[in-house]
């Protein structure tokens, strides 16, 4: 533990809040989560994929990416999954998970791992999971980037792993007949599709997401299962916002927005 005079220590022993740090209140069993607004903070498309992605009793579950660890701790409160992992490769997101993990007492159930998409399989294991998520970044161009090696930037941009990387190592720490649940962008879809028939896994489950019903989708939902059979289900939209531009019931109930 840290012994910086700087840091504050919370009421709850042992955890740590580093200076630029806030606690978020998740709205699911009373679990907070450790973020820093400087670096990256969690969006919708990681609480869509949450609702998205089916994890049955006694499953377990890697998210590859996890940044603060939003989707372990969510997963958590919402499945009956047995056990989750997160893998991050920035460090300062990691010890941020963890300790978000640690807030919420959870250390038996969630393990954070500091380390590469990359070296997934090295790290886990082939077929060694029952189910995998990812968030993975959505930009494949370096336009408009000002500093590459920020927390920001690595998220949102191909900078650390591509598309291709998160799926081949996913389809290879999965067991056949597991399940991979992603979020991403509309305009890579076909991308997407290619990469996982190329690596074994077979697209079975697509949502789109609209902000408005009468506005083009901002993000994708997808399931694709390892040796599936190719048949696709694509279900019925998801619309955020009404034409009030309040949230829809769906969002509210299902999603706690």
């Amino acid at each position: 533990m840290d012994s910086d005079d700087n840091y504050e220590k919370m009421r709850t022993p042992d955890i740590i809040i580093r200076p630029g740090e806030r606690i978020d209140d998740l709205q699911r069993n009373n679990y907070r989560i450790i973020q820093n607004p400087e670096k990256f903070c969690f969006g919708m498309d990681a609480v869509l994929l949450s609702g998205f992605a089916n994890v049955k009793k006694g499953e377990t579950v890697l998210d590859m990416g996890t940044g603060t660890g939003i989707l372990p701790i969510l997963l958590e409160a919402k499945t009956e999954g047995s056990h989750f992992t997160g893998l991050e490769i920035q460090k300062e997101s990691a010890d941020m998970a963890r300790r978000s993990v640690a807030m919420n007492g959870l250390e038996e159930k969630i393990d954070i791992v500091c380390g590469d998409i990359k070296e997934a399989v090295d790290l886990f294991g082939s077929s060694s999971y029952d189910v995998i998520v990812s968030n993975p970044p959505y930009m494949i161009e370096q336009h408009g980037l000002t500093n590459p090696d920020s927390p920001k930037a690595i998220a949102r941009h191909e900078i650390a792993c591509t598309l291709n990387d998160v799926i081949a190592n996913g389809a290879s720490i999965l067991r056949p007949g597991g399940r991979f649940f992603m979020v991403h962008r509309p305009f890579r879809l076909v991308e997407i599709y290619r990469c996982f028939t190329d690596h074994g896994l077979e697209p079975k489950r697509t949502r789109f997401v609209y902000p408005y019903a009468d506005k083009e989708p901002s993000m994708v939902l997808i399931e694709a299962v390892r040796g599936g059979k190719p048949r696709i289900t694509i279900e019925k939209p998801l619309i955020i916002y009404d034409n009030e531009g309040q949230y829809t019931e769906e969002i509210r109930e299902k999603y706690g927005f």
